[in-house]
């Protein structure tokens, strides 16, 4: 058996006051040297992949909020490197099909065949104001359009084929133009000519990921993705949601890994570990987290007292949220429990808004992941460090080890391809 690993690579750290954490160097967010120290420590330990998110968050007086645009990062990284993944988030709401697909499969080429996309479509109303629209689609509609997006951007790389380029210098012919292809599409949302201005790359098409959780996030990722970033907490809610994705994806012919947030804290002790986590939930900011609550539920919040009950009564319908509603059920399923104040929930949100955090040794660690590819509820981890670079280090150089030792985990990289790497 061998799980796979993820570096969720967003900085300065996953939790929402990294920032302000003794052992995080904030000063060096726009270093890409940086981002390639944290790449190359990724590497040492084998993971298979890094992924770089990317949204307009909120006011940043108290967070680091944006961060370098990921495409770019990935082809530096890409330089530096010669195994890890690189995966790179891209919306299809405001993206165009053309412009996304020659990015990647340039990135694929510069890579040697390790790029990867995480598709989104944006929830944010902010984010739509900064791209010609007054407001965001709904959230059926951002969704049809992501499919249309999806259908052109695989026909862009499938119009150059395997042996277009023939560089024939007895005729003079760098390609043979009878097997590049025009595409001629013209539907919902794009009309789109092609043939792509790029020659096939590598894996012909990105590593695909989708984070969805909704009927139409879900179907979509059944259809399109090689693998799926989660938010699951309980074990049993995380193995009911592999099996559902697994079959799922079985239905439409495919296969789909399924790999859950973890936000390791490490420590030599139970009691240092704990101690580490209760230090990163004192410095928290109340007024980031409310304003971060608020964008992620589309309703104000800021002004509500940390000791009061959260007020579910204040959320409308579950059918009506048009943002995430991944966030929206785990925060209102939180709050419905007895004695949830909105500090419990700003607290929860605090590391990485709903995956699952462990704070223990390094044998507790790989003991949870054990368990949970044991039992049916992840194919691997998304590893989402609190603090970099420090917790990055400590999961790499203490926990990785234990995982080879159980034979969980790779001790040497194989297939160079990304997709051929999670099979």
């Amino acid at each position: 058996m061998s799980i796979h690993l993820n570096l969720f690579m967003l900085l300065p750290g996953h939790h929402d006051s990294a920032w302000l954490h003794p052992g995080c160097d904030s000063s060096r967010v726009t270093d890409i040297g940086y981002y390639l120290e944290l790449a190359q420590c990724a590497e040492r330990g084998l993971l298979d992949s890094v992924f770089i998110a990317d949204a307009l968050w909120h006011k940043p007086r108290s967070n680091y909020c944006g961060g370098l645009e990921p495409l770019t990062v990935l082809s530096g990284l890409a330089l530096g490197t010669e195994h890890i993944g690189l995966i790179a988030t891209a919306s299809t709401s405001y993206y165009e099909p053309f412009h996304l697909a020659r990015m990647f499969a340039s990135l694929d080429h510069i890579s040697g065949g390790r790029a990867g996309w995480n598709i989104v479509v944006s929830n944010s109303p902010n984010e739509a104001r900064n791209f010609n629209r007054s407001a965001m689609l709904s959230h059926q509609r951002r969704y049809d359009r992501a499919e249309e997006f999806l259908t052109v951007a695989h026909r862009l790389w499938e119009s150059w084929d395997e042996d277009a380029v023939i560089r024939d210098r007895a005729s003079g012919h760098y390609t043979d133009p009878d097997r590049i292809h025009l595409i001629d599409h013209r539907g919902e949302y794009f009309q789109v000519r092609g043939p792509l201005n790029i020659q096939r790359s590598p894996q012909s098409r990105p590593f695909m990921v989708q984070a969805g959780a909704s009927e139409a996030g879900r179907s979509f990722a059944a259809r399109h993705a090689d693998a799926v970033f989660t938010v699951q907490e309980d074990i049993r809610d995380a193995a009911r949601f592999r099996t559902e994705m697994r079959s799922r994806a079985a239905t439409n012919g495919r296969t789909v890994k399924v790999l859950p947030g973890l936000i390791p804290i490490v420590g030599s002790t139970q009691a240092e570990a704990d101690g580490k986590r209760r230090r990163l939930i004192g410095l928290q900011a109340v007024d980031y987290a409310l304003e971060h609550i608020s964008m992620m539920l589309n309703t104000d919040l800021t002004d509500c007292p940390v000791d009061a009950p959260f007020p579910v009564e204040r959320l409308p319908p579950a059918d009506s949220i048009q943002g995430n509603r991944t966030t929206y059920e785990l925060i209102t399923g939180m709050a419905r429990r007895e004695g949830t104040t909105v500090g419990d929930i700003i607290a929860h949100q605090g590391f990485g808004r709903g995956h699952l955090v462990v704070a223990g040794t390094p044998e507790r660690i790989a003991d949870v992941i054990g368990s949970w590819v044991e039992e049916g509820a992840a194919d691997g981890f998304n590893i989402m460090p609190a603090v970099f670079p420090a917790d990055l280090t400590d999961f790499v150089d203490e926990v990785v080890p234990l995982l080879q030792k159980r034979g969980l985990f790779r001790r040497e990289y194989g297939e160079k391809l990304l997709r051929r790497r999670y099979g």
